[in-house]
């Protein structure tokens, strides 16, 4: 049994490496195109315009950006237990997924019938159509990490994410121009259901490239018996790993080192006078920049460790913190803007890498679902105490504590975190032991 078993995990891991290249190239243009379409259809910029049609709540429309980002953390952990039941993770990802791009074409149908809905409905179908797109990314993102992380191998992982996340942003980049010209050149409500609706085309072929994925079938490593043996699993992760433990704090006081980037416009409009051309062109610094670091990143995290890779990050959240807090000049924003693109990225892309790399194999949709579950309340609160800092004290107090927030995730990383490459997980639940300490 054991020799059959070892001989099933080689063909497996010959399957992997025969179709690496194409599973790289798909998953590519997978997320090419996905970046696209939230170009067109932004979180920050047209969806927040189509919202301001139908509401004046500033709080309303604010809510956009926080349902996108905290609906694809939060869920994650709910569905570790199916996805760890799983021999294929493709299928599931599969009918997941189109709960976050089916969403499109239904906002699509709102702007061209919003005069007839009126206001308030068009608004409330909206928001309902918002928090189904979100909660359907969160409820393919576990079985998604969990596919890629079995398909692309180790030495790939973290270039595939920062090349995925560069054409992403590239895509998005494109997408943007795109949709202003759209906004600028047509009358509403045409100018909506357009950009909309060539989302949901973006999305679709995105889908069509993900279904190309080739997937080995496995046998499950462990299926929980019931919820409540699940649940035990989650605390029992919690109470033993205590390197995760430090890692998951990272993470959550992270978020804190990166709210200080929502508020660098609006600070340098009052402070500095940045006019609207200026403040494109940062934008626009910001997004190359990320286009160009997330690969770097990557392939960087694959020969280092994506530790010291956060590292960095969290060193630069505490210059660009430190940087708005004490900028003499307008000048010093391109500075500013360019440091906190590549502390994102660190977060974002190597975080998602370095969580691939907890646990055994059977544990790790678990350990996907906590690390983004549990991340998901900070991703929230931490830009609601920036603006609270900034309306009631000023955005110095703002830039400071996101400054001792990038601080504080350094000496987190630096001394408390260890390479999980360097802990030996069995394949069941024994306690991690130390290999090498870096």
């Amino acid at each position: 049994m054991v020799f059959a078993s070892k001989a099933r995990q080689v063909m497996e891991q010959q399957d992997i490496n025969a179709n690496v290249r194409h599973n790289v190239v798909v998953n590519v243009a997978d997320g090419a195109f996905f970046g696209a379409a939230t170009g067109i259809a932004s979180f920050v910029t047209v969806i927040p315009l189509f919202m301001h049609t139908l509401t004046d709540s500033a709080t309303l429309i604010g809510l956009v950006s926080a349902i996108h980002s905290v609906g694809w953390q939060l869920p994650q952990l709910l569905t570790a237990r199916r996805v760890a039941s799983l021999r294929r993770y493709k299928p599931m990802v599969l009918l997941m997924t189109i709960n976050e791009r089916l969403p499109f074409f239904g906002l699509a149908l709102i702007a061209w019938f919003a005069a007839d809905l009126g206001r308030e409905l068009a608004l409330w179908l909206a928001y309902m159509l918002l928090i189904w797109q979100g909660l359907g990314g969160g409820l393919t993102a576990t079985a998604w990490q969990t596919m890629i992380g079995k398909i692309m191998p180790h030495r790939w992982r973290g270039t595939f994410f920062g090349v995925q996340s560069a054409a992403a942003n590239l895509l998005a980049s494109i997408g943007a121009v795109a949709a202003g010209v759209i906004l600028d050149k047509l009358p509403s409500p045409i100018d909506f259901v357009v950009c909309f609706g060539v989302s949901g085309v973006a999305m679709f072929i995105s889908w069509s490239f993900l279904a190309w994925t080739k997937e080995p079938s496995r046998e499950p490593e462990h299926t929980h018996g019931s919820q409540r043996d699940f649940w035990a699993s989650i605390a029992n992760i919690l109470k033993r790993d205590r390197n995760f433990r430090w890692f998951l704090a990272s993470r959550i006081i992270s978020q804190l080192g990166l709210m200080a980037t929502a508020f660098f416009t609006v600070y340098a409009v009052q402070r500095f006078g940045l006019d609207d051309q200026t403040a494109g062109i940062m934008t626009a610094l910001y997004l190359i920049i990320q286009t160009v670091a997330n690969p770097i990143m990557g392939w960087l995290g694959d020969r280092i460790g994506y530790r010291r890779v956060m590292e960095v990050g969290a060193l630069l959240a505490l210059g660009a913190g430190l940087g708005a807090w004490l900028a003499p000049a307008l000048g010093w924003f391109y500075l500013i803007f360019a440091i906190a693109g590549v502390a994102n990225v660190a977060f974002w892309t190597m975080a998602m890498a370095m969580t691939l790399e907890f646990g055994s194999l059977a544990e790790r949709p678990s350990y996907i679902g906590l690390a983004n579950t549990l991340t998901a309340p900070a991703t929230l609160v931490a830009p609601l105490i920036g603006g609270w800092l900034a309306d009631s004290a000023g955005y110095n107090y703002t830039f400071a504590v996101a400054a001792a927030g990038g601080l504080l995730t350094w000496l987190i990383l630096r001394f408390a975190v260890r390479d999980p490459q360097s802990v030996t997980y069995s394949e069941a639940h024994a306690e991690p032991q130390v290999v090498v300490v870096s």
